[in-house]
């Protein structure tokens, strides 16, 4: 009977049941009413998650004892000794000067952990914080810290260790600043919660790129290091600091050498996201100024792995004998986890740069052709995108979602985006190369050049057209040279000058150059971090990766579609579209690359048979097998 006097009472209105009081009241009051009802339900509490992604649901369920691809039987043992090109003069991980040590990371955790196995989907699992939440516009977010986590020295990680750290992290570091600008306050909201509100809802990925950020024990950073002196955040130090991570810092020597010891009662040695990971009981960087020394001394068994990025390396510098009979492993992985930009980078901030036309001009006479069979060994693929690689990058005409974003920024960008699509040129024979370099003379003759005698020269004030090359690695003659051999057949003479590394640090983040040579590493989900690397804001702040000086607002307008895309095909459309307007401007003179991964170990380690197919994981889900070890020994 109760059923029927409830339906007597109710009437279902979309779905739910509604008093007919309800419907019976006058039109002004049932709108306020409702709108009362809308209200309330979208300031319910949104539900804590243990685990969040990007792109569907997260593989793994709540109770996870492991992710799929470790051995969480792994003997935990060994030293791993890796090599270094950079040097090191600080501990202090934050720091935008200096060189940090490599290898830091090891000792710290950070609130949430990534699954190797699902970087397409970019999910992320509870670590320093046990869960997670944020509402359904994205606008805060909460994580709510693991009562177990602790500091190498026992102290618990608190909510004022993440509130600090965030507040240092911006106050220190100007990319940091400009990365978490929209974060607009850290606040605690309840015991062991931290809220972080933002400035605007919408933006999806920014609960989860909070959650990344590297978290730093207040007590230790604002106490006092040895003779009772003050510790400061915002300068180098190499005192040891206390971390939370699964190493410590162990023997060390500034600029030389470092080495992290396993933490026995590591705090989330047994946590879901840490089973069969850090298997070494030590890891060791060593520092190598020359590459060519750093090659030899792998060979000499100075240190066990190598990841291998010069192709004339790969063909012919590991003929020996450890290579022969098996003590060292040449292997190559599939390289799926990331898209890639690399090129000339050409300085927009200067005049002959500004040009388009001379950018396209500078593309024209690049022969990668001929530099991939005579240099490179026929290794690489010329880079036709920004995201080169991925499902993310351009290709054909623009079609569906993309071509509407497109259209929705039409005034913004170049025309031709929507009746040509970006080719780069085909040189490697002589009649290619002539036709190319007839072209780019053409070019040039638009922008304001021509050729005097056998000198490019402005027109008007009769400046040649000079280009300085700067970089790092002597090897780069092999690429450079026959490019400036090209140019000087136009005109346009460059000069290659190469400095050591600090010098050309600074002189890259002063924006003190003409042309390099720089890349992007892009995830298979970009988000925030492209404002940074192509963003008008970004342009003019020295430690941004906006290298060239790019300042566009059609760039601008098409970062934010990719930032705020509201699911995976809306962002695989806007970053196609975005990556198709970078390529229309000629940037950059695209220079190659390679879809696997080239690395030489000795043969001492163990790895589980289902490496996930986004990275080798080496070393982190890797260990060290007695047995291989042993007939590395026997065979010297």
């Amino acid at each position: 009977m109760p059923s029927r006097s409830r339906s007597r009472a109710t009437v279902a209105v979309q779905g739910w049941p509604v008093p007919r009081w309800i419907i019976a009241l006058p039109l002004a009051a049932l709108c306020l009413l409702l709108a009362g009802l809308s209200t309330a339900s979208s300031q319910e509490e949104p539900e804590w998650r243990y685990a969040s992604s990007l792109s569907g649901e997260p593989k793994y369920p709540p109770d996870f004892r492991h992710f799929d691809y470790v051995n969480p039987d792994a003997p935990k043992a060994g030293i791993v000794r890796l090599g270094d090109s950079s040097g090191f003069d600080t501990f202090n991980p934050i720091l935008p000067r200096g060189n940090p040590a490599p290898g830091l990371g090891l000792m710290y955790d950070s609130l949430l952990e990534p699954a190797l196995d699902e970087i397409n989907i970019n999910s992320e699992y509870g670590l320093i914080a046990e869960a997670m939440r944020y509402p359904s516009d994205y606008s805060w977010v909460e994580y709510r810290l693991n009562p177990q986590a602790r500091w190498h020295d026992g102290t618990p990680i608190s909510v004022d260790d993440v509130i600090w750290s965030f507040g240092k992290l911006k106050e220190v570091n100007p990319s940091q600043a400009f990365y978490y600008r929209h974060v607009e306050k850290a606040e605690q909201v309840a015991d062991g919660v931290i809220r972080f509100t933002f400035d605007s809802p919408g933006n999806r990925e920014l609960p989860k790129i909070v959650g990344q950020m590297i978290v730093l024990p207040k007590h230790w950073w604002e106490g006092t290091g040895p003779g009772g002196r003050p510790r400061d955040i915002g300068s180098g130090t190499l005192e040891r600091p206390v971390g939370s991570g699964p190493y410590r810092i162990g023997a060390f020597e500034a600029g030389r050498y470092i080495e992290y010891e396993r933490v026995e009662d590591y705090w989330a040695k047994d946590h879901p996201t840490r089973v069969g990971t850090n298997n070494f009981d030590k890891v060791r960087y060593d520092s190598y100024r020359d590459q060519t020394v750093m090659l030899e001394a792998f060979k000499a068994d100075q240190y066990d792995f190598r990841a291998e990025n010069s192709a004339k390396n790969w063909a012919t510098g590991y003929d020996f004998p450890a290579v022969r009979d098996g003590r060292v492993v040449l292997e190559t992985f599939p390289d799926k986890a990331r898209g890639i930009m690399q090129g000339f980078v050409i300085n927009l901030r200067r005049k002959p740069f500004a040009d388009v036309r001379v950018r396209q001009a500078l593309n024209l006479v690049f022969d990668f052709e001929t530099a991939n069979k005579t240099v490179f060994f026929d290794q690489y693929k010329r880079i036709p995108s920004y995201f080169a690689g991925t499902e993310l990058a351009a290709s054909g005409l623009p079609e569906g979602q993309e071509l509407a974003i497109l259209e929705s920024v039409r005034d913004l960008i170049p025309e031709r985006v929507f009746t040509m699509p970006y080719e780069n040129p085909v040189n490697g024979d002589p009649a290619n190369l002539r036709d190319n370099m007839r072209r780019a003379v053409e070019l040039l003759g638009e922008a304001g050049y021509e050729l005097r005698g056998r000198q490019m020269v402005d027109r008007q004030t009769g400046e040649p057209l000079v280009i300085e090359y700067i970089n790092n690695d002597p090897n780069s003659e092999r690429y450079v040279l026959p490019y400036a051999r090209n140019l000087e057949r136009i005109g346009i003479k460059l000069t290659l000058r190469t400095v050591d590394t600090p010098q050309y640090i600074n002189r890259i983040r002063e924006r003190d150059f003409d042309m390099t040579t720089l890349g992007w590493a892009q995830s298979l989900s970009p988000g925030n971090e492209q404002r940074d690397y192509w963003g008008s804001e970004a342009a003019d702040r020295p430690q941004s990766r906006n290298y060239g000086g790019i300042k566009d607002p059609g760039i601008d307008a098409l970062i934010e579609k990719v930032i705020f895309a509201k699911d995976r095909e809306e962002l695989v459309a806007a970053t196609r579209a975005l990556d198709r307007v970078l390529m229309a401007h000629q940037f950059v003179v695209p220079q190659w690359y390679i879809d696997v991964d080239r690395t030489a170990r000795w043969n001492r380690f163990g790895h589980p048979d289902n490496i996930p197919e986004y990275t080798h994981g080496f070393p982190t889900i890797w260990w060290w097998d007695e047995a291989r070890a042993a007939r590395v020994r026997g065979g010297r």
